[in-house]
């Protein structure tokens, strides 16, 4: 959880608490943080229909509420988080099968980590950059006569 989530959250339970005093019932660590009116556990239909309304007001199309954990866990790879936290804070049972199911985001990530790469390596033979070079020259020249 972040520290921005969490004082959300406890400002969420002042706000439920003082709901619970006005209206003259007990607020206790058992009760439900999102219910329905009633003090019921909220219904998922509910949640998803919300949802697809702050979806279509917003103008996106065939978003759904799933698609969240898509979107934490392309955010948290492009922040540089590790595949293993990031796994397990979706509640999967391995890093494989969360690098499996999201490894459409991995491919997009690839050319970025390669410029990364390049930026660190030394520039070309005699100086000049490979994006200079029509034909990189290889490391080593096999054919010199100088072993």
């Amino acid at each position: 959880m972040t520290p921005k989530l969490a004082i959300y959250l406890r400002e969420y339970r002042l706000e439920l608490e003082r709901l619970y005093r006005e209206l003259g019932k007990e607020f206790t660590l058992d009760d439900l943080v999102f219910t329905h009116v009633e003090s019921k556990p909220a219904e998922p239909g509910v949640l998803t229909h919300n949802f697809a309304r702050i979806v279509e007001r917003t103008g996106l199309e065939n978003a759904c509420l799933h698609d969240l954990r898509h979107t934490f866990v392309r955010l948290m790879l492009l922040r540089g988080a590790k595949p293993k936290v990031i796994s397990e804070a979706l509640g999967h049972s391995s890093v494989a099968f969360t690098m499996d199911v999201h490894s459409h985001i991995i491919e997009g990530m690839q050319s970025d980590a390669m410029s990364l790469l390049d930026e660190v390596l030394p520039p070309g033979k005699n100086g000049v950059s490979p994006k200079n070079n029509a034909i990189l020259t290889p490391i080593i020249d096999i054919t010199s006569s100088n072993n």
